[in-house]
């Protein structure tokens, strides 16, 4: 029914890369914030992007037609039909995704598991799924709307790179090769996260004992001197409240990567827990005192304040 597979599965030309796009089919998981981006990027290539409905929210179905994707019933309607198979969904999530795609028929089809997971666990959905060429992805930037152009790392099978490249190639998605280690991608991934997300955690703390002293004027005045701080950027505390859900688990991965690594992860497994008291603020317009309120322990009860 889709003989095009064979085709694509041999390694382009560069000079047919993106001609070679517009006859794929991918099979998008799922489409979140940064998955239904990814896919409208694809269908400005004409590159046909199933979704698979079961299951999934209003929200996520609005996002899919919003960028254009076409639903299909089932995962296994999605996995037969495709070529390429993009797992871009919440970090936690990504091993099990992976098992259920692992439940149906796979045939040759390109698996880029794009989600920001430890690279042990990138090895670990690549045994998974043994009848995919699975290639480590990670995805360092904002969603690709609006002009942003995040840029998707990739490692892995040099073929299976190539061709996630030749997806990409007239996209405002930046591609960039580093090996054929599956798991150097995950790697970079969790060491710029567990910077950048630590950092937004204890700006947030910062701002909010400043706040809670009456200094927090004072406190923005002395950042500012420097430049590029996150003490200055307190518009994005909600921000990252209405973001904790996801940034959690990430963080717990990249805890993870520290004690592979031999050193200590005990910022990483703090922040992550701090992430944990905004699991009530998933995706919610929040104001800064909001997202602060959700932070605040009762000194006497020991318990979070609520708002």
């Amino acid at each position: 029914m889709y003989a095009k597979r064979s085709s694509y599965c041999s390694q382009p030309r560069a000079e047919d890369t993106v001609m070679a796009s517009e006859g794929i089919t991918v099979g998008l998981l799922h489409p979140g914030s940064m998955g239904a981006a990814f896919g409208a990027q694809l269908r400005r290539q004409n590159v046909r992007v199933l979704w698979c409905t079961d299951g999934r929210s209003s929200r996520s179905r609005a996002r899919a037609e919003n960028a254009g994707l076409e639903g299909v019933q089932s995962l296994g309607q999605l996995v037969a039909r495709a070529d390429v198979l993009l797992s871009l969904c919440p970090p936690a999530a990504a091993v099990d995704v992976a098992q259920q795609v692992a439940a149906c028929e796979l045939d040759g089809q390109l698996y880029i598991e794009a989600n920001a997971i430890t690279p042990r666990r990138v090895k670990d959905v690549a045994e998974l799924l043994p009848g995919a060429v699975v290639i480590d992805g990670a995805v360092v930037g904002s969603p690709p709307t609006g002009g942003k152009q995040p840029t998707l790392y990739l490692s892995g099978n040099p073929d299976g790179c190539t061709r996630a490249m030749a997806l990409f190639s007239e996209s405002d998605v930046k591609t960039k090769v580093l090996g054929a280690e599956v798991g150097a991608a995950s790697a970079l991934k969790l060491s710029y996260s567990s910077y950048q997300k630590a950092s937004r955690v204890l700006a947030a703390l910062a701002y909010g004992v400043a706040d809670a002293s009456g200094v927090a004027g004072e406190l923005l005045e002395i950042a500012g001197k420097r430049g590029g701080s996150y003490l200055t950027e307190i518009d994005y505390i909600p921000k990252t409240a209405s973001r904790a859900w996801r940034w959690g688990p990430e963080l717990d991965d990249a805890a993870a990567l520290l004690r592979e690594a031999g050193l200590p992860n005990d910022l990483m497994r703090a922040a992550s827990r701090v992430l944990s008291r905004w699991s009530g603020a998933r995706e919610r317009e929040l104001t800064i005192d909001e997202a602060l309120s959700h932070l605040r322990v009762d000194h006497e009860s020991g318990e979070r304040d609520e708002p």
